[in-house]
């Protein structure tokens, strides 16, 4: 079986990258070691086409240079042919995408096309308070009118775009984000930080760092020796503008040299700094399958995650994490500090969480089940 996955995410040592590129990198790496063949077409991060392989997975890079006009159609065009390309070497049984990526490139008869929800422009609309727009409307709509069948990381997901989107001929499985647990080992509790506060994400309003930021002061009335490690890469706005700088504005003089913006951060660094922690706080307002919880979680670290979206599907309250209400900073602040003073509850959470990643989400247990919804269609 040849399985190909189309992303511009899949991860490049020296550029930042996001949750859905770890997730491919993982699968594909995994699928290859389960006798799989697996390709990845997308844009490269520079100027240039570029081939390299990682862990058995082929990796083709499509030169991210700017282009004139119909960029989009440019794009496609050029997409199209690479995955003939590679079709010619070795016939391709599926192709995988991200919500809109199916919209405009060539079919080619045979080959199955499977659009994996990850959170999507509709999906997202709601929690980032905007409307959905015309083009990227279109699009997203076009892309799943064209696909074989649509899956999904978590339920929530799948129900939520099922809101916005018919898809319900098409609906497969939700099959969750896997964990290596090689990687995101049993931290070692000597190693915490006293008071360590921790966030990994993308530093951008819908993650929900305003609001931990603004409970910041709340949570050292009571922890007087409380940090804040802050670990993502930044956001900006369509004027060029900094997020990170925006939301610096809410840290009061007296806080800031608690609260720590480590800025992108490579992803072989995160579970150091997990270890570290006496707690990890991510209050994110939406997510689809949050996989920087997932590794969190994995390492056994008393966690504290949204209600909203998929929480409560990741989380069991009060046995293998806490959930807050994300736009309430008390209550998040209420919940941190419920856990930096009762070591206990922290220890016991943590312990629990790591039992229930390595039942639901080890990557031994997902990749059997990919490979098993793709050898059903």
């Amino acid at each position: 079986m040849h399985i190909c996955f189309l992303t511009n995410e899949y991860p490049k040592e020296g550029f930042p990258h996001g949750g859905v590129g770890t997730f491919i990198r993982t699968l594909g790496r995994n699928l290859v070691k389960s006798g799989i063949d697996v390709s990845v077409v997308g844009i490269n991060f520079l100027p240039e086409d570029a081939s390299e392989t990682d862990n058995g997975v082929n990796i083709c890079r499509l030169s991210s240079e700017k282009t004139r006009g119909f960029a989009w159609l440019q794009y496609s065009i050029r997409l199209s042919k690479a995955i003939k390309k590679i079709y010619a070497e070795k016939p391709i049984d599926i192709i995988e995408s991200t919500e809109l990526g199916l919209a405009f490139i060539q079919k080619i008869n045979g080959v199955k096309y499977i659009i994996r929800l990850h959170g999507g422009h509709h999906f997202f609309a709601e929690s980032e308070n905007r409307k959905v727009t015309l083009w990227k409307g279109f699009q997203e709509r076009r892309s799943f009118s064209r696909a074989d069948k649509v899956i999904g990381v978590s339920n929530y997901v799948m129900d939520h775009t099922a809101e916005y989107l018919n898809f319900s001929s098409k609906r497969g499985p939700a099959i969750y984000n896997a964990i290596d647990l090689k990687r995101f080992y049993k931290a070692d509790p000597a190693k915490a930080i006293n008071g360590r506060i921790f966030f990994a994400g993308t530093i951008c309003e819908k993650k929900g760092i305003r609001q931990l930021i603004l409970a910041f002061p709340l949570i050292k009335k009571e922890v007087p020796y409380a940090q804040l490690v802050i670990a993502g890469r930044d956001w900006f706005y369509p004027d060029g503008s900094s997020y990170t700088e925006w939301v610096k504005q809410f840290i009061r003089e007296e806080d800031k040299k608690d609260i720590v913006f480590l800025g992108a951060v490579k992803n072989d660094d995160i579970p150091g700094l997990i270890e570290e922690a006496e707690v990890c706080v991510y209050p994110s307002h939406m997510e689809a399958m949050p996989l920087a919880w997932l590794e969190a979680l994995a390492m056994g670290k008393a966690f504290i995650g949204s209600r909203l979206g998929p929480g409560p599907e990741v989380v069991t309250e009060g046995v293998t994490g806490l959930l807050c209400d994300p736009l309430n900073p008390e209550d998040i602040a209420q919940k941190t500090i419920s856990i930096l003073s009762k070591k206990e509850l922290g220890n016991a959470l943590g312990t629990a969480a790591r039992e229930d990643i390595l039942k639901r989400f080890s990557i031994e247990k997902l990749v059997q089940q990919n490979i098993g919804f793709y050898m059903s269609i």
